[in-house]
């Protein structure tokens, strides 16, 4: 060890290293970031640990960070794909760690939601869908669209904000083409959306319950940091439908102020009838009223009104 350890004494002597060393320290001095951290941190570090740190200070420095120009995680620019450099404090020294970027989160969740649920029966041009081509030929369908550019610029900059849309109308007015145009603006603000097609949904889960798969389905869904029912009140309900798979999705989603969108061809007194009989006749407008107000709390009623797109 004795020839390494001369050599090491050796090189950092050496004017050239000492050159490059002061460089280093005034750059590290010059940047914002670096110097809002160790004063952020003062309390907390040890007197010469900025010193021992340098090394570190650097790589964070010099490492690839361009989140803010950052067009897709497909195209991330970072030194690690998706991953994005962190300075953090490790008794009283400083270190640095890669912690993963806005966009990685995003993506993350949504892989792990859809590798439980298979229920992403949505058409193309729906998860294709963005603000500039849903069609404004009507006062209702431009309405709904400042309503959803405003939710989503809500949802954007403030955190705790979980009003959705409840966007109802007649068969092929857009409802489903404006969810899949706000999840797609929201994607591009890296926040991660989950379209659910109601219907099938509730057919998966009830198979699911042969393979001990539900709890963990609706686990995944109900927790979605954002979550779109779509067509919601086109299925056929069984009160075991109504209750235990809606019921405990919205129950959570409430209750944790999770945002949630919905579609529906029926306003909210027409999709309270329809939770109130279930497939047998039975008529229970206590449990549909208790659903319905997890809804109204989550929602924001819009109207959608206009020709049948799908026809014309």
């Amino acid at each position: 060890m004795d020839p390494i350890n001369r050599t090491i004494r050796r090189i950092s002597g050496s004017n050239d290293f000492q050159r490059r060393y002061e460089m280093m320290k005034k750059e590290i001095a010059a940047n914002a970031e670096i110097q809002n951290f160790l004063q952020a941190n003062a309390q907390l570090l040890a007197p010469n640990a900025a010193d021992q740190g340098m090394i570190k200070l650097y790589e964070f420095m010099t490492r690839s960070r361009k989140c803010a120009d950052c067009p897709s995680l497909a195209e991330c620019k970072n030194t690690m794909k998706g991953y994005e450099p962190k300075l953090i404090i490790q008794n009283g020294y400083i270190d640095m760690q890669y912690a993963p970027c806005p966009r990685q989160i995003a993506a993350q969740e949504q892989r792990n939601t859809e590798k439980l649920v298979q229920s992403m029966y949505v058409p193309k041009d729906v998860l294709n869908a963005t603000f500039d081509q849903v069609d404004v030929d009507n006062p209702t369908r431009m309405k709904a669209l400042q309503m959803a550019e405003d939710i989503v610029s809500q949802l954007v900059s403030d955190p705790e904000h979980y009003k959705g849309l409840y966007l109802y109308g007649k068969f092929g007015v857009g409802k489903s083409y404006l969810l899949g145009a706000i999840a797609n603006e929201l994607k591009k603000q890296n926040k991660a959306s989950f379209i659910l097609y109601f219907p099938e949904f509730l057919k998966e889960m009830k198979q699911s319950l042969g393979d001990q798969s539900f709890a963990g389905k609706v686990d995944a869904v109900k927790k979605s940091s954002i979550l779109m029912l779509d067509d919601i009140g086109a299925e056929s309900l069984s009160s075991w439908a109504r209750d235990e798979v809606l019921g405990t999705i919205l129950q959570y989603r409430m209750a944790e102020g999770l945002p949630t969108f919905f579609s529906s061809n029926f306003d909210y007194n027409g999709l309270e009838h329809h939770l109130t009989y279930s497939q047998r006749g039975e008529e229970e407008p206590i449990k549909a009223a208790r659903i319905m107000e997890r809804i109204k709390f989550l929602s924001i009623p819009v109207e959608m009104k206009g020709k049948n797109k799908r026809n014309a």
